[in-house]
């Protein structure tokens, strides 16, 4: 399992998801999908927009959870 820790982040930079939505370009359904973890694919491009706008790498955003563990 991957978990997006994109909240974490966004608590840790102080910003909102409004704020990071405009930044990156995408609307706030599709940047609500990537922090509730529901989302199946993320973009590369949009990654690095992410990451560009949260002064991140993506290792920060995305942490692998082997099977059977939370």
């Amino acid at each position: 399992m991957i978990r997006i820790n994109l909240d974490v982040m966004m608590a840790k930079r102080k910003m909102s998801l409004t704020e990071l939505a405009e930044k990156v370009g995408i609307t706030m359904a599709n940047l609500s999908v990537l922090k509730t973890e529901k989302a199946r694919a993320i973009r590369f491009s949009t990654l690095e927009a992410i990451c560009k706008a949260l002064d991140c790498q993506p290792g920060d955003i995305l942490e692998y959870i082997p099977n059977g563990e939370k």
